[in-house]
């Protein structure tokens, strides 16, 4: 290990005197290339991973590279490592809750009444998926998807009912100036790069990414597409996007590096509950009739 470091430093400090030798257009035209195969490398690879050489050079060629552009640069950055400590922390030390975040879970409740008093053998088994799982319900994997609209999938051949709507917020680093605000309006981020999300409907790409805006143009684009809301908050909490969240979600709310502000003049998400068209299960007609009556939200 210590001669592959020492290997690939002479290595790179070959390259110094050659890159002093070349024009200054031809370095900058360089630079550009670079910064640009960066960036399209950062939206296909979610994480990089270094050799500890890499990580050597690259610490020392970030001393010569202003603070405010580090950024930019480096797909890691101290904020990175700093969160990364923090969730090995979380990880190791954990300790029950004070009290509960967000909607309290209402699935047990809804699982007694089917139970109890409609189907006393019935066997109900709740699952939580992430918006890139929604597929389940139209594949059959699962019977009744309680979900946020617009849909992440096509609602072709889905029975879709509203139970309420749900305001929207704007999720953004800690250290991020809206952080301190009481709430926002478009306006106050509409240059801000949003996260996208691979394999969604463009409806509901649009609709979490504000577009069009007012002029047609769309949102600005943040350096990567992220496949899950874990992976949204980890791109938010490094400083490289923003994004827009449901209000009532309790996991941006989880995390200490993570600010959601309130976002006026725009419409909120619906929660509803969807079903397949075909599906003449009794349980699933009872469970949405269940769901309409009890999944209400909490003031």
């Amino acid at each position: 290990m210590p001669l592959s470091i020492l290997t690939t430093l002479v290595h790179n400090l070959i390259k110094v005197p050659a890159a002093v030798l070349r024009s200054r257009v031809a370095k900058d035209a360089e630079v550009l290339a670079l910064r640009h195969e960066n960036a399209v490398l950062r939206r296909q690879i979610a994480r990089v991973r270094y050799e500890p050489a890499d990580r050597i050079w690259l610490a020392a060629l970030s001393r010569l590279i202003p603070r405010d552009r580090r950024r930019q640069v480096f797909a890691v950055t101290p904020a990175t490592l700093l969160r990364r400590h923090r969730q090995l922390i979380t990880r190791k030390w954990t300790f029950p809750p004070r009290g509960r975040l967000g909607r309290p879970s209402t699935a047990p409740t809804v699982k007694q009444l089917i139970l109890r008093r409609r189907h006393p053998d019935a066997h109900v088994r709740t699952r939580h998926l992430d918006s890139d799982e929604a597929r389940a319900l139209p594949d059959g994997q699962v019977d009744a998807l309680v979900v946020r609209a617009p849909l992440p999938v096509t609602d072709d051949g889905l029975d879709v009912s509203v139970l309420y709507d749900e305001p929207r917020a704007l999720l953004v680093p800690a250290f991020h100036r809206p952080a301190g605000k009481e709430s926002l309006t478009p306006d106050d981020f509409t240059d801000e790069p949003l996260v996208a999300c691979a394999g969604t409907t463009a409806p509901w790409t649009g609709f979490w990414r504000l577009e069009p805006r007012a002029d047609g143009s769309p949102a600005p684009l943040g350096p990567l597409l992220v496949d899950t809301f874990e992976d949204k908050l980890e791109a938010v909490a490094d400083g490289r996007a923003i994004a827009l969240v449901p209000a009532d979600d309790p996991r941006g709310a989880l995390r200490n590096d993570l600010v959601a502000v309130p976002v006026a003049g725009i419409e909120p998400c619906q929660v509803v509950v969807a079903t397949r068209s075909a599906d003449a299960n009794p349980l699933v007609a009872h469970f949405r009739e269940s769901a309409k009556n009890l999944l209400v939200r909490e003031a």
